[in-house]
Parts: structure tokens; C-alpha cells; sequence
């Protein structure tokens, strides 16, 4: 079989591995550009594509596409038009295109392949990924973005090798990835790690989810929009104050980010009061899992030492010395990148599991 492999040109020697004791194993591997993912990560405002062969070579490179996440199937088929044009001007094979990897926001259960939140099918016939695979005539697998995000730290950034690691997604919202014993854990349905809808505060602002007091109201990035406005708009004294009134009810995290990156005073304080809080939430994780890394990524994870210090102050407050001490708190070094990772690790593992199952 190796050798009818290799002279298809899907397997090369790739060197000689350690000798237990005799003469040196042949290490073989799939060649480059042997098979393909398309990998699709899709967000509240925008979808990034990108081609990636079977080692992991980005082949068309990450592109952007003007597709919003929808409560309905508006965006199947402007997914599957971009989609296709990309297959079409990568020049590759499409016969070798194995799957397709969709990270998408929202409650997604993986196992059964539909997505609680967005792109409702409104039929029990057929699933959101049945629907997909349908429309691609490909094999299609979707996961939650926080989890893909997850996955790609666990494959190929800071908790490759790692056992048991949190990554914190800090964007509009909070999200929550769990790796236990070295493998991504999703809980039952696949609804594991919705922490920005922990209560932390009695009584206190009304979330989107329909509770009152969630993490997300006072530590997200929605969070953070919030105080910036109702400060400027008080007369707070801020490089923020440049903006026009329509502006201001516009305004973004990356807006205070970046002010407060240039040194902005009132945009460091509330990055701080933010902070705290999600540092009080970090610190029931931290005594509930007892993990040896946290990583922080998304557009808040930007901020870098204006949200790590507070973040670090607040565990230090809230958390046992016992557990604070073994856990160390890292910025993604994947950035941006991490969940359209995470959709070519979800497609690989999925495909060659579902071949071995049907062997």
C-alpha cells in the first residue's frame, strides 16, 4: 500500500526516525498539495475563506468576504458563490478537496451538526451541515469559533503539547475553549464554555441572553463600547472625544484599544475596570479547572498589558495562592488567524475519522 502511495505522488520519505535497537525506521508523509481543506470562518460582520493543503500550507491565503452571520439561511448561498470562486481561482484540483471547515459564533452542536443561534434550517429533515454538505458536494463539519479558535492553539500554538489549558476568546463577547488531558472538550451537547453568561452581578445589567448581572455585561467588548460612550458622552476628557456624535454611537473596542495605546488615560481606566472583572471570572475558572495556561486571544486580547495587568491583579484578589501560582496567563501568539486554523484542524480530524469509521 506504501508503495502504491508513493507512486501515486500522495506519500515522500521524509527521513529516518530513532532505532530501538535495530536499523532505523523510513519515515514517510502525505507530499504537499496532495489533498485540501477550504476552511471557512465566518463572523457577526464578515467571513474569512482560505485553501490549506494537507500540511497545512495556506495556498490561497486568508480573504476576506462581505457574508454576515444570519438568524436564517440568508447567508448559505453568498457563502457557497464566494466559496466556489475561490476553489475555482485557486487553480487547484477540486477532486482533491476533502472537506470543507466552518467556525461559526453562536450555540453549536457539533455531533448533531446545527447551530442553536444563527442559520436556522426551521426543518428537522435536515441539519445546517447536511444543508452545507449538500450545497458544497463536500463533506462539511462546523464548530463553534471559540472552540475552533481552541483547537488551532492546541495543534499549532502555545497549548501544542499542553494537558490541561483554557483559551479565553475576549471580543464583543466572552468565549470559553477547554482542553482536559490534552484533548478539546465540548460537554454534551457542545455547549461547553458559554462563560460570559456566568451571573457575577446581583441585580445588574440586562444581557442579551435574557439574564441580568452576565460576565459579558461588565467584561466584553460590548462591555467596553459601553463605558466609552456614556463617559464621553458625560464629558469625559479623552482622544476618543474626536469623534463625531454618530461616531460615538458606533464606537468600537479596537477605537478604545488604540487610544488607550497611545497613552489615553480614561481609555487605559475603563480597559482596567474591565479587566478586573474579567480577572474576578478568570479566577473561577482557574478554581474550577486548575490549568497550567490561560490564553487570551481576540480583539480585547490587544490591548495587551492594559488588559493582563488588571486581569492579573483581580486573580491575584479573588484567587487561592495554591492554584494562582501553578497557571500561567499568555497573550495567542495566532492572533486573527486562530479560528480559520481551527476550521482546517476540524476538517482533517473529522474526515480521516469518518473514513476509518466507514473502513
Amino acid at each position: 500500500m506504501l508503495n502504491e502511495l508513493t507512486n501515486e505522488g500522495l506519500v515522500e520519505k521524509k527521513g529516518q526516525g530513532k532505532s530501538e535497537g535495530g536499523r532505523k525506521p523510513d519515515l514517510y508523509g502525505l507530499r504537499d498539495n496532495s489533498l485540501f481543506v477550504l476552511s471557512i470562518a465566518m463572523g457577526r460582520f464578515r467571513t474569512r475563506m482560505a485553501i490549506f493543503d494537507n500540511n497545512h500550507n495556506n495556498i490561497t491565503g486568508i480573504q476576506t468576504f462581505p457574508v454576515r452571520i444570519s438568524e436564517g439561511l440568508k447567508a448559505v448561498d453568498e457563502l457557497q458563490a464566494f466559496a466556489a470562486k475561490l476553489i475555482q481561482d485557486s487553480g487547484i484540483d477540486a477532486d482533491k478537496l476533502m472537506c470543507v471547515g466552518v467556525s461559526m459564533p453562536g450555540l453549536v452542536a457539533t455531533k448533531e451538526g446545527n447551530n442553536y443561534t444563527y442559520m436556522h434550517t426551521n426543518t428537522a429533515n435536515e441539519s445546517l451541515q447536511q444543508l452545507l454538505a449538500r450545497k458544497f458536494n463536500k463533506p462539511v463539519y462546523i464548530q463553534n469559533d471559540v472552540k475552533s479558535a481552541t483547537l488551532a492553539e492546541l495543534r499549532f500554538g502555545l497549548a501544542h503539547k499542553r494537558r490541561d489549558v483554557l483559551v479565553l476568546s475576549l471580543d464583543w463577547g466572552i468565549g470559553l475553549g477547554i482542553i482536559m488531558d490534552g484533548k478539546l472538550r465540548s460537554g454534551t451537547t457542545g455547549f461547553a464554555g458559554e462563560i460570559g453568561h456566568i451571573p457575577l452581578e446581583n441585580d445588574g445589567a440586562l444581557c442579551y441572553c435574557g439574564k441580568r448581572g452576565c460576565l459579558e455585561t461588565v467584561a466584553s467588548g460590548i462591555a467596553l463600547a459601553n463605558l466609552a460612550k456614556e463617559g464621553i458622552k458625560s464629558g469625559q476628557h479623552s482622544l476618543l472625544n474626536e469623534l463625531s456624535d454618530q461616531e460615538i454611537d458606533s464606537i468600537e473596542p479596537k477605537l478604545v484599544i488604540d487610544a488607550a495605546n497611545r497613552g489615553d488615560q480614561y481609555a487605559i481606566n475603563i480597559l482596567s475596570e474591565v479587566g478586573m472583572y474579567l480577572g474576578k471570572g478568570i479566577s473561577i475558572l482557574i478554581q474550577l479547572f486548575n490549568p497550567e495556561l490561560i490564553i487570551l486571544g481576540g480583539k480585547m486580547a490587544e490591548a495587551k498589558q492594559y488588559i493582563t495587568t488588571p486581569i492579573q491583579q483581580a486573580i491575584n484578589m479573588y484567587c487561592m495562592a495554591q492554584l494562582r501560582e501553578k497557571t500561567e496567563i499568555a497573550l495567542s501568539n495566532l492572533g486573527q488567524d486562530a479560528s480559520i486554523l481551527g476550521s482546517v484542524a476540524v476538517g482533517m480530524e473529522n474526515i480521516f475519522k469518518d473514513q476509518v469509521n466507514m473502513n
